[in-house]
């Protein structure tokens, strides 16, 4: 195995000095073999703060890294459980955000309000977490989000009106994520809620359920939107479609 001494240890993980002395007297870390009076560390020591590191940036805290790192000292594997933690935590949309500043926002939607007005609606858009406060500018979660607010607002719709009908879209959708959150807890995520700790196995056919469930949800919701759609616009625009056929009817007689 190789052999490091603790700045070599800090630059191989990509960490300082400073915190590998910190996880050792947290007890993340075993501490190093001496060779008279030099800490010499060695690769188990580079694979263990290479896991803490990944651990603390999908926010583990310590307390709980000790916890995962004790099960692997035990021969426990837990593999299985960061994997399923990670298919929790990952984006559920490919989308990357984006940035607009101020003025491009005022041009975008705000052209002709007046200043106590531009700031009520960007407070509003924050709220809805259209966007995000950064600096001297704003971070876009959902650039086609934006995007779809630009085309509404362009077609002569108040801005307020389409801030309604996002508030109102966002409930509706957070309805239908908790239907399909209960489907998959009542009968997949119970078989964890025992006083048998589940077997890897388990744990991997979990984490393989809640993957499916990403294009799942989509093929889902999109067929029923577009039948809704198609019967609510031929529904309300049906009878405005007769007025027209009629007017036109007596302009030829």
């Amino acid at each position: 195995m190789a052999e490091y001494r603790i700045d070599d240890l800090a630059r191989a993980a990509g960490t300082t000095v400073r915190n590998i002395r910190a996880y050792q007297d947290r007890g993340l870390l075993p501490p190093p073999q001496l060779k008279g009076r030099v800490g010499i560390y060695d690769d188990s020591h580079l694979a263990r703060l290479r896991l803490i590191g990944q651990l603390l940036k999908r926010g583990y805290t310590f307390a709980v890294i000790k916890d995962l790192v004790g099960a692997w000292e035990t021969g426990k594997d837990v593999s299985e459980v960061l994997g399923l933690e990670k298919v929790l935590t990952d984006p559920w949309s490919d989308e990357i955000p984006g940035t607009a500043s101020v003025e491009e926002l005022v041009a975008t939607f705000g052209a002709g309000l007046a200043e106590d007005e531009v700031a009520r609606m960007l407070d509003r858009t924050v709220a809805l977490g259209l966007i995000e406060p950064e600096g001297d500018h704003y971070r876009v979660p959902s650039p086609r989000l934006l995007h779809v607010g630009a085309e509404l607002v362009a077609a002569g719709i108040p801005l307020d009106a389409v801030l309604d009908i996002a508030e109102q879209i966002r409930a509706d959708c957070e309805v239908i994520a908790g239907r399909f959150v209960n489907l998959v807890h009542e009968h997949v995520f119970q078989r964890l809620e025992t006083d048998i700790p589940p077997s890897g196995e388990d744990i991997g056919e979990i984490a393989a359920v809640v993957r499916r469930m990403r294009p799942l949800v989509r093929m889902v919701v999109d067929p029923f939107i577009a039948r809704a759609m198609e019967t609510r616009v031929q529904a309300a625009l049906g009878a405005q479609l007769e007025t027209i056929r009629d007017h036109l009817a007596r302009e030829r007689a």
